[in-house]
């Protein structure tokens, strides 16, 4: 009996719960990683890349603003909308070439609306440069991503010298060798596509006119 007692006693406590192990200090390491992780990505990362940006590519950090009599027009990294036919057109915004809207429409490829929506946009650019819609180049009648992309392809620009040179009573050869020199090529010569800055190449249209278009309108660097 004393055997068997003692097998009961056994098994009754074999299945008594174990009591958890609680190691208190842990939470101090885990509000240490906090802080620290907070005060390095939050703060010293953050500083980095103002002080390299600042240092390396000013001009790019600060917004690449473009002024005009001591008023900021426009920024190179920004398209916007110009309402004269003496001036190069950028592409299509979907958020009014708002920069604090940036989007895209979001539209899937097989949307009927969408498809419609970008057979007009041809047309209408077609009727605008005076060429049949089959030779108007994709990027003129399609958003970018972020809705507010500066340039234009070089087709892009072509396409639209003819009517650049007569708005302006200039020969197409003059349009067509500014154009050529404000054609910047790819990013250390192998990435992305060669691309044409359309406010940059407006204002040097208007440089080089005697008798320019109206003036750009005069718009903040946030759009507002």
């Amino acid at each position: 009996m004393t055997m068997i007692a003692s097998l009961a006693a056994n098994a009754r406590n074999s299945g008594a719960a174990t009591p958890p192990v609680v190691d208190r200090g842990a939470w101090r390491g885990a509000i240490g990683l906090t802080i620290l992780s907070l005060a390095g990505f939050g703060f010293l990362y953050s500083l980095a890349g103002v002080g390299l940006g600042q240092a390396l590519f000013p001009r790019t950090a600060n917004g690449s603003v473009i002024e005009q009599g001591g008023k900021v027009i426009g920024s190179e990294l920004m398209s916007q909308p110009f309402a004269s036919n003496g001036y190069f057109q950028p592409r299509p915004s979907a958020a009014g070439y708002n920069p604090m809207a940036l989007a895209g429409s979001n539209q899937a490829r097989t949307n009927p609306d969408l498809r419609k929506r970008l057979e007009e946009a041809r047309a209408a650019v077609a009727q605008r440069e005076g060429v049949d819609p089959s030779a108007v180049p994709g990027d003129l009648f399609t958003q970018s991503g972020g809705g507010i992309d500066p340039h234009v392809s070089p087709a892009g620009a072509a396409i639209q010298i003819a009517r650049v040179a007569r708005a302006r009573g200039l020969g197409r050869e003059v349009v067509e060798k500014l154009v050529a020199e404000h054609t910047e090529g790819r990013q250390l010569g192998a990435f992305g596509e060669p691309r044409v800055n359309v406010l940059v190449l407006n204002l040097a249209l208007d440089a080089l006119a005697a008798s320019p278009a109206p003036s750009i309108a005069t718009v903040s660097a946030t759009g507002r």
